[in-house]
């Protein structure tokens, strides 16, 4: 049976990934700190049904706290780890900064320690889209700089994958990031702007569209996100002969940096349009100015992940905010 440890499985994407692999048969150890950054009621039904499954295990503690990280990731003996859990959203970030260096910072690197220490087959890391920062050239590839991040978020993933390098060269451990691009679905984050829309336009009450709505995100619906993950785990970053055309793949180091997104650039707009269809009720829309890093729109090129992985996300945002929406009204019916 193969195993592997998930930072974050209390968290929107960890929990959509850890069920993915205990469906294919994967024992998979669980570890979330369940802050409050969001309602932790919605933390604790995801653990609720990922504890359903013999096969999970689930440690209760934050990344900062080494001696607990190290314990649960030693007892576990994975194959891989995926490390997810982090101190998540552009926003905030310009209101607690030091919570992105405590969670982000310190807390990949004891996941780095722990990696070297047990020389697991692989660690994959998050990181996002926002690295791009203040770049232009559109589509997004893995070969651009990324050295303008526009906030402390950004900043924090961008040394994570500055970290995860220099493990991979000095210690040989085979390290994937990968960079996710405006992530939705069910069991989304209410502070994202979907769960945010969805829940304004159903309560009456306006909903806030920044840059009056002339905004462009390439939405990659959560589904398509975790199986991207779930192909990279088996795409283990060695010598040149693991190598695929255009890959990022490190000369120095097994180590390479990945794109999953839709590869389509949505209008802010038409996402409205597509919620308030859904719904059948029309928004309250208050035009905003462009909010202080933020960026006017994203873009993936996810060649390197099917040319990797034989797979792409393909799911269309109408789709994708239908599922969601369907969530949305049963979750909130209990």
């Amino acid at each position: 049976m193969r195993k592997a440890f998930i930072t974050g499985t209390a968290g929107f994407i960890g929990f959509h990934l850890a069920e993915l692999l205990l469906q294919e048969g994967w024992e998979v150890s669980g570890f979330d700190g369940i802050t409050d950054y969001y309602d932790v009621r919605l933390k604790r039904r995801r653990l609720e049904i990922l504890g359903q499954h013999p096969g999970f295990r689930f440690t209760h503690a934050m990344l900062e706290d080494n001696d607990s990280l190290q314990g649960a990731i030693a007892a576990a003996a994975p194959d891989a780890i995926v490390h997810l859990a982090a101190q998540a959203g552009v926003r905030y970030s310009l209101e607690n900064p030091r919570a992105y260096i405590d969670a982000n910072i310190v807390g990949t690197f004891n996941v780095m320690e722990a990696a070297r220490a047990l020389r697991v087959q692989h660690l994959l890391m998050a990181s996002t889209s926002s690295v791009y920062g203040a770049n232009t050239e559109m589509p997004f590839d893995e070969s651009q700089k990324a050295d303008t991040p526009l906030t402390i978020y950004a900043a924090t993933k961008k040394a994570n994958e500055a970290m995860g390098h220099s493990y991979a060269h000095i210690y040989g451990l085979p390290t994937t990031m990968f960079r996710f691009f405006t992530v939705y679905g069910p069991w989304g984050r209410p502070d994202m702007a979907l769960f945010k829309f969805t829940k304004g336009i159903l309560e009456g009450r306006p909903i806030d569209i920044y840059n009056n709505g002339e905004m462009w995100r390439d939405f990659t619906y959560v589904t398509d996100l975790v199986r991207g993950i779930r192909g990279l785990i088996d795409a283990v970053p060695g010598g040149p002969e693991t190598a695929v055309k255009g890959d990022s793949l490190s000369p120095a180091a097994p180590f390479r940096v990945v794109n999953i997104g839709n590869s389509t650039k949505v209008r802010l707009l038409d996402f409205v349009d597509a919620i308030e269809a859904e719904l059948g009720q029309k928004a309250i829309r208050n035009y905003m100015p462009m909010q202080t890093g933020d960026v006017p729109a994203t873009w993936a090129d996810a060649s390197m992940l099917q040319q990797l992985t034989g797979y792409r996300p393909k799911t269309d945002f109408r789709e994708g905010v239908a599922h969601f929406v369907r969530w949305y009204r049963d979750y909130y019916s209990q």
